[in-house]
């Protein structure tokens, strides 16, 4: 939870990137999902590595997981605050966790086709030449 911050501006400044950088840890620490994305955040920056992807490849790479990672870290805001305003079942609690767990599998599907335009070509070569 955010404490009211004291200092000067560049100082709420640094204390809130403080706070973003303590949700994603906390969010890798308590969500099995999240932590499959990290997984193939290190393959998919590996392979690209391996492969010398040009700068519009990274450019796609990268921003399919920033848009998936940012999914995954929205869902879990979104399934906490369900969780504390609602911790009964309820019709539209469990809409609103539904519909935030769809935008993450609707990013990662994104995430996963460019993944095939991307690494595709680069592994059918690897193939042929062996």
């Amino acid at each position: 939870m955010a404490k009211p911050q004291k200092g000067g501006r560049l100082q709420r400044r640094i204390a809130s990137f403080g706070y973003a950088f303590r949700g994603v840890w906390s969010a890798l620490g308590s969500e099995v999902h999240l932590r499959f994305h990290a997984l193939s955040t290190v393959v998919a920056v590996g392979l690209g590595f391996y492969f010398g992807l040009s700068r519009l490849d990274w450019a796609l790479v990268v921003l399919a997981i920033g848009t998936v990672w940012s999914a995954e870290l929205m869902n879990t805001a979104v399934e906490a605050i369900v969780d504390l305003v609602s911790p009964d079942y309820h019709v539209l609690a469990g809409k609103a966790k539904d519909v935030a767990a769809g935008a993450v599998l609707v990013t990662a599907i994104a995430a996963l086709v460019i993944g095939v335009l991307v690494f595709g070509p680069h592994v059918g070569a690897l193939w042929q030449g062996q």
